[in-house]
């Protein structure tokens, strides 16, 4: 395997530990001598919640965005094609000119291995000012923006979600997809692990997603007050829009990760067409938006939940000829 092709391989390697809807991992990747393409995989997208597959699509934009990182902590320059296709590539990296890394992109690496989906109540003490500035900051070149909320915008997403989850708890498709994909042990290394789930949904202004499975991770006596809560959003509603919105969420959640900041994003107030219609008057009518996240301060003395399983190399990763 030459040098390119090796690249290329370790940056799909790396990409395996994005974050992704219900931890499904939906994409595929196929290592070329000269580039590196991503594939949608249909078969792991949640058909009753995310018909439309926009959360299959920010979840391989969050994919797209982790290859990427481990090309700039090796230092390669490249290009990246978005056709946006279900049906062929969605996206297609290729390579160009080796320099030498930069000391971020290589902490930009490091933060892949460390970030995590942390479903534990938050402190009670507010994110720095300075910090959100720059989680705002480091979501913008990806795509979307990020919007803060203000607490009566808050209440708002709050009664989205909560509308969200009812629509979801009476819909027995998607009731029966939650419980493919929830709960247990997993050992096919997809899904989320009752290891990563609270023992019971925690008290809080906007209420987590109830997962309807029996969790292990003690969620604590917090409350969100101290939380900052915000929407990712973007001008456009085409799919290279919404891979575009999951690669601005890796570089929120990797910056957040480096700040110390817990990061909890809120993907069904976005999965049901009238409470994403809420969101939409929330931001305004300026755009359209892709996801809500919770950020908030962990206590560094509690265990953090483990990592979500993944599926081997060898399902996702595809050496071309």
């Amino acid at each position: 395997m030459n040098e390119v092709k090796q690249a290329l391989a370790q940056a799909a390697d790396a990409a395996r530990f994005a974050p992704s809807i219900h931890n499904t991992q939906p994409w595929r990747w196929v290592v070329r001598a000269d580039r590196l393409e991503l594939y949608a995989v249909t078969g792991r997208q949640l058909h009753a919640q995310d018909p439309d597959a926009r959360m299959l699509l920010v979840s391989c934009g969050a994919a797209l965005h982790h290859a990427q990182v481990a090309l700039d902590a090796e230092g390669w320059g490249y290009t990246v094609e978005r056709p946006g296709s279900l049906d062929g590539p969605l996206a297609v990296i290729t390579p160009g000119d080796r320099r030498p890394a930069e000391p971020e992109a290589t902490r930009h690496l490091q933060m892949l291995q460390v970030r995590r989906t942390d479903r534990r109540t938050v402190r009670d003490e507010a994110v720095p000012g300075p910090v959100l500035d720059a989680l705002v900051k480091a979501a913008s070149p990806g795509g979307a923006e990020l919007h803060l909320l203000d607490r009566d915008q808050v209440l708002d997403l709050a009664v989205a979600v909560e509308h969200a989850q009812s629509a979801e708890d009476a819909d027995e498709r998607a009731r029966a997809e939650l419980a493919t994909w929830v709960g247990g042990d997993r050992p096919d290394g997809t899904g989320i692990p009752a290891s990563a789930l609270p023992a019971e949904v925690p008290l809080t202004t906007v209420a987590e997603r109830d997962f309807q499975a029996e969790g292990s991770v003690t969620a604590g006596d917090g409350h969100d007050r101290a939380a900052t809560y915000g929407v990712l959003y973007g001008r456009g509603d085409a799919p290279s829009d919404w891979l575009r919105s999951g690669e601005s969420l890796s570089r929120l959640w990797l910056a957040a990760t480096e700040h110390a900041v817990s990061l909890l994003p809120f993907s069904g107030p976005v999965e049901v067409p009238f409470t994403r219609a809420a969101l939409t008057r929330l931001l305004g009518g300026t755009g359209v938006p892709y996801l809500a996240v919770r950020l908030g301060l962990q206590d560094p003395d509690r265990t953090a939940p483990p990592h979500t399983p993944r599926l081997p190399a060898t399902q996702v990763i595809t050496l071309a000829d």
